[in-house]
């Protein structure tokens, strides 16, 4: 016990400086360009050209030191040769072979890469070609209708432009991540991702006796009379409750319209009970198409078409770095912490 409170003080030491520099940092900073620091940056790298210099540097380092300089030398040929070729059939062969784009969306509860997300389909609409093919690898566990709802029209976007569009599932796409997952002309998720949550959930704290216990009275005033159906101040009514589940049930239908939409396939009233299935149970329920790893997927296809990966990403200003740094700080911290009080648990049992 007395170790896990030397070390539980330890960690709040530390987290305690880290706040303490954070703050001082943030004075520190010069905000004399922050409305430079707005403006998003667009990264194209070549996945292909990232396979093939790890390729080469793992073979170098794996080689006898006495063979690694005439390797080097045939790799520097090897390239010369690849640049040759594809200035001389730069008009065809390049543009012959297929594109692959590769996005990432990685959702919180606001879906807040929605707005990001959105200019970066626009772009890749702008100069693919129809027979190019849209990879999203795409993480979340949900969050607020509205916000989904729009990250969702925005891979309706690549359909509507005529671009196949594969979704890759590593880890979890339930709730509004699904709702963004269907859209897709293809679904593959890893064999544990968590898939579904198609159902609507509210939660509203009411405080009303703990005012009324303190003679506090509260007032709503509302022009409307389903302006505010549940209250966190104010008496809530059964009225009150019913026009709240019948909103949330309106919600869950427009949710499963939409799933059946895109995948006609699928058992929608059996499924779009709010429960969860992991990547090959998903298979079976027609929830998704394939089974696997976005990983593997790239590979296969860097094997077969020229593969981008797309990003807007705002400009590395200090400001910027500070706040990285300062986030991965207190990140840090919290998962130390988690894991002291997990570690202390185990020892009092």
């Amino acid at each position: 016990m007395a170790e896990w409170l030397a070390e539980m003080g330890t960690f709040l030491l530390q987290t305690t400086l880290v706040m303490l520099a954070a703050g001082l940092l943030v004075l520190l900073v010069p905000r004399g360009k922050e409305s430079n620091e707005h403006g998003l940056k667009l990264h194209v790298e070549s996945l292909n050209d990232q396979r093939r210099a790890r390729n080469r540097r793992l073979r170098v380092t794996t080689t006898a030191q006495g063979a690694r300089k005439k390797l080097v030398k045939a790799f520097r040929h090897e390239e010369k040769a690849r640049q040759k070729a594809a200035k001389k059939d730069k008009s065809e062969a390049q543009n012959a072979q297929q594109k692959v784009w590769v996005l990432d969306f990685h959702g919180d509860i606001k879906a807040s890469q929605a707005e990001q997300f959105a200019q970066e389909v626009s772009a890749v609409i702008e100069v693919a070609s129809t027979d190019n093919e849209v990879i999203v690898r795409l993480e979340s566990a949900g969050g607020l209708v509205h916000a989904y709802g729009l990250a969702a029209a925005q891979l309706d976007r690549l359909r509507e432009a005529g671009l196949t569009t594969t979704v890759c599932i590593d880890k979890v796409a339930a709730s509004g991540g699904y709702m963004m997952a269907c859209t897709a002309s293809h679904i593959k998720a890893a064999p544990f991702a968590v898939i579904g949550s198609i159902g609507v959930v509210a939660q509203v704290p009411n405080i009303h006796r703990l005012l009324k216990r303190n003679d506090i009275d509260v007032e709503l005033l509302t022009a409307g009379k389903y302006k505010r159906t549940l209250t966190v101040l104010g008496e809530n009514t059964q009225e009150g409750r019913e026009k709240f589940i019948d909103d949330l049930e309106n919600t869950h239908h427009l949710f499963k319209t939409y799933v059946a939409k895109h995948r006609p396939d699928m058992d929608i009233e059996k499924l779009a009970t709010g429960e969860i299935w992991y990547g090959s149970e998903a298979l079976e329920q027609k929830l998704v198409d394939s089974v696997g790893t976005s990983e593997a997927y790239l590979v296969e296809r860097i094997a077969q078409a020229q593969v981008y990966r797309v990003k807007l990403e705002p400009p590395k200003t200090i400001s910027r770095k500070v706040g990285l740094a300062i986030s991965a700080g207190v990140e840090h911290a919290m998962v130390k912490a988690l894991g002291v009080i997990d570690a202390a648990g185990w020892q009092r049992r």
